[in-house]
């Protein structure tokens, strides 16, 4: 891939102090901090609690389908159960998990620059992300929503529907968050890279998220008109959606699905970032086909505002602009593809170890193959009529967002864990973690492929007595998964005090970010690096480890 390595003369490492980022105590040094390091561990702290509110909803989603009749929930509080699930995981964690956490840690590392070129707005999008989240938190507490996540009209025109405006409200606020970010990474990577660090010798990580970051500055506005529109039309009544009123539904879903495929992107394509850094480190080779893998993810972003009306498919639009979205929708694949091959040429022949960053990045490819393949199904017309609104489509969108994005993150978590507390975790029971979490994602999502054939729609609460078998399985998967995803929290937190010193470069890898101290220091480098090389080259890391011994 594309960094390369810091070579301080020795006398310079050993003046290179050992206070790290983690080293000031105190509630106001964490929540007034422009530090990158440590506005990343709020966010990290803030995303886990989001994920475990989304968590407990799915969990009660799951609970009520394990009979077929509705005797758990009303159907109204099912509504609001799986509209709260898919609010808060899509745009409280799947949207900013990577780039707010990792993308926020390593960007500057990773490119030799000691911080993002606007920490205070770094700040501020943390605190929008907040206020954001709070209110929709207060939406939920006070009745809930129960337009599904996308607040498609006219269901979100409504006036009987609850809370449509305050949760709104909290997901346009949000939404600048990301722009905020998206604009931080993009001036950072153009403006502060470390003398030698040409485009090409970027780390793919570093691309991936470039990428995701036009997606948001370019993307998220319109979502943001499109949500403030239906709160207008709700509080106003001006006619944009509500075909009362001379005002067009539709118009909104061209709008919504023109920011919420690309928003796909923004979730997996800085996943697909860790997966390449993961894939070289554990295999000691460099990824093949860098360029390639480069110019794709900035192909992805691109091709991804040409395919949203693929999810209109069933809406009565033009045959004609339908046939073209679903050509659109099969080119977008391909630059996806290049990434799976390019990870299993890398592979070939390489000196493979399977520490839990592996093991995450082997579930990643697997799961998100699975979630691609079946995407192309949802983007041919012919089936995507009978699919659409099925479970196949919840199975489908939880392959590559769930298994995949989630996935993603997991591993690069466990990969840089070590580098942002300086504490090793228990590699064998973080095998057993990722190995269940494999395990019990499959037996959540797969029988859901098989209901989706059958014909059962989503979003329902009861079901034909037919359906129960692969309902329970599905619930059974969903409670090992659970487990799985529990499992990180606890040894992590264990790993903060009693996890052994990680040391500078446990993996052995060969990214700049590898060559601080762990954790890194307040400003990370004391002194610019300049890079003379390409990274990822393991013959001169293996050739030091055989010279020094």
């Amino acid at each position: 891939m594309g960094e390369t390595i810091l070579r301080l003369p020795p006398k310079e490492t050993a003046r290179l102090p050992r206070k790290s980022y983690l080293t000031e105590k105190g509630f106001l040094g964490w929540i007034l901090t422009k530090d990158h390091k440590r506005i990343a561990i709020l966010y990290l702290i803030s995303l886990s609690f989001f994920f475990l509110l989304g968590g407990i909803f799915a969990g009660l989603i799951r609970m009520e389908l394990l009979t077929p009749n509705g005797d758990l929930v009303s159907s109204d509080t099912y509504n609001k159960l799986f509209s709260m699930h898919g609010i808060i995981m899509v745009f409280l964690f799947l949207v900013p998990s990577v780039p707010a956490t990792l993308g926020n840690f390593l960007v500057p590392l990773m490119i030799g620059a000691r911080d993002l070129a606007f920490p205070r707005l770094n700040l501020l999008s943390w605190y929008l992300y907040l206020i954001g989240g709070l209110l929709t938190l207060i939406a939920m507490a006070t009745g809930g929503v129960d337009t599904g996540w996308t607040f498609l009209t006219p269901l979100s025109t409504h006036y009987l529907n609850t809370n449509v405006v305050t949760t709104a409200s909290g997901i346009f606020i949000a939404g600048f968050s990301s722009i905020l970010t998206g604009i931080n990474f993009i001036a950072t990577i153009h403006r502060m890279r470390a003398p030698g660090m040409t485009w090409f010798r970027l780390p793919l990580f570093i691309w991936a998220n470039y990428a995701a970051s036009i997606i948001m500055v370019l993307g998220t506005p319109v979502l943001a008109v499109s949500l403030a529109l239906v709160a207008l039309e709700r509080l106003f009544g001006i006619g944009v959606f509500d075909s009362t009123k001379g005002g067009d539904p539709l118009l909104f879903e061209h709008l919504f699905w023109f920011y919420s495929h690309p928003a796909v992107y923004v979730m997996i394509l800085p996943g697909m970032g860790i997966i390449s850094e993961v894939i070289s480190t554990f295999s000691r080779k460099r990824i093949f086909g860098y360029t390639a893998v480069a110019f794709s993810s900035v192909a992805i972003a691109l091709f991804g505002f040409f395919v949203w009306e693929h999810h209109m498919f069933i809406m009565g639009v033009s045959n004609y602009s339908a046939l073209i979205f679903s050509l659109l929708t099969m080119v977008v694949a391909v630059p996806s593809a290049i990434k799976i091959f390019n990870w299993l040429f890398t592979l070939q022949k390489g000196s493979i170890t399977f520490e839990t960053p592996m093991l995450y990045a082997f579930g990643f490819m697997g799961l998100f193959t699975i979630g691609g393949l079946t995407g192309v199904f949802l983007g041919s017309m012919g089936m995507d009529i009978q699919l659409t609104e099925t479970y196949f489509l919840v199975a489908h969108f939880h392959f590559v967002m769930v298994g995949g994005m989630l996935m993603a993150f997991l591993a690069g978590l466990h990969f840089w864990w070590p580098k942002m507390t300086g504490r090793m975790y228990p590699e064998t029971i973080s095998r057993f973690a990722a190995v269940t979490t494999f395990i019990g994602f499959v037996l959540t999502f797969l029988p859901q492929f098989a209901l989706g054939f059958l014909g059962m729609p989503r979003r329902y609460h009861s079901y034909p007595p037919e359906f129960q078998v692969l309902n329970v399985i599905s619930t059974a998967g969903a409670s090992i998964l659970g487990v799985g995803y529990i499992m990180p929290v606890l040894y992590f937190l264990w790993s903060l005090k009693y996890g052994a010193i990680a040391g500078a470069n446990p993996w052995q890898a060969t990214g700049l970010e590898w060559q601080v101290q762990s954790p890194p220091l307040e400003e990370n480098f004391l002194e610019v690096p300049v890079v003379h090389q390409e990274a990822y080259d393991y013959e001169w890391l293996e050739a030091k480890a055989t010279q020094v011994a």
